[in-house]
């Protein structure tokens, strides 16, 4: 019961809104605007086919490259950096230099040392990804409780076991917040690398169909992306909530009482 009205809910604002769309554009004839159904048909003639697989699965493949690199990077050196202090004091100015650069400025640059070739468009989706998964990673080792602190130190909890233990339990919720941000800006990075000097891609192709005015075809590329991020939304908090259940249910706990 309880997962039939979490679909229910998930399904019931997406059918309104097809619904409020069908009614705006009924008997119109708009060349710039779709109605649902001549929407439907192109989205099905064009990615049930070829382009599902020159297309759709490589730019999926780079996003989860990216992604996983930017993630694995940014709590591997968030846990460095935020667990000594004179390494945060040391790295904080040139970190913050960084992260200030917005990383589609990065792609001419990228371009020129490392060619139109898949890794760039990976290391530009690295290059955004990061930053929500270091700095929350850093914070959160900086908020562990002091008194748990203390009684690891006292009970000779170091080295690997104290992060185990310690570390990544306390800060893993803020951990999970930087990787749900960095989710969103890997999808925007992805397309945004793959405009650029592309020959394949969704991005590639998304603009291809605009400039050759195929409308219906441009707006399904965009429907695409859109069910992407869903997608990774929900295997983020399928994901999020197996390894953070003790969390969610002391949450829950503190909500009853």
């Amino acid at each position: 019961m309880k997962v039939l009205k979490g679909i229910v809910y998930a399904l019931a604002l997406p059918a309104i809104l097809v619904l409020i769309w069908w009614a705006a554009t009924l008997g119109e004839t708009n060349f710039f605007t779709p109605t649902p159904g001549v929407l439907a048909e192109r989205f099905a003639e064009t990615w049930f086919g070829e382009r599902l697989l020159s297309d759709v699965l490589p730019s999926i493949g780079r996003l989860l490259i990216g992604v996983a690199s930017a993630i694995l990077i940014g709590i591997t050196a968030g846990l460095l950096i935020g667990s000594v202090k004179w390494l945060r004091d040391f790295t904080e100015p040139v970190l913050e230099f960084f992260r200030a650069i917005p990383p589609p400025v990065l792609v001419p640059v990228l371009m020129l040392l490392l060619g139109i070739t898949d890794s760039m468009k990976i290391v530009v989706i690295i290059s955004g990804c990061i930053w929500p998964v270091l700095l929350n990673t850093i914070e959160g080792v900086r908020a562990i409780d002091s008194v748990l602190s203390d009684s690891a130190h006292t009970y000779g909890i170091s080295g690997t076991a104290r992060i185990k233990y310690l570390v990544l339990p306390s800060a893993g919720p803020q951990i999970m917040a930087g990787v749900r941000q960095c989710l969103s800006i890997g999808l925007i990075l992805m397309v945004i690398s793959e405009m650029f000097a592309s020959s394949s891609g969704l991005g590639f192709t998304i603009v291809q169909f605009q400039r050759s005015f195929a409308i219906p075809e441009m707006w399904s590329g965009i429907v695409v992306l859109g069910l992407i991020g869903v997608a990774m939304s929900f295997v983020f908090q399928f994901t999020e909530r197996k390894i953070l259940r003790w969390y969610h249910g002391l949450r829950e706990v503190e909500n009853a009482a």
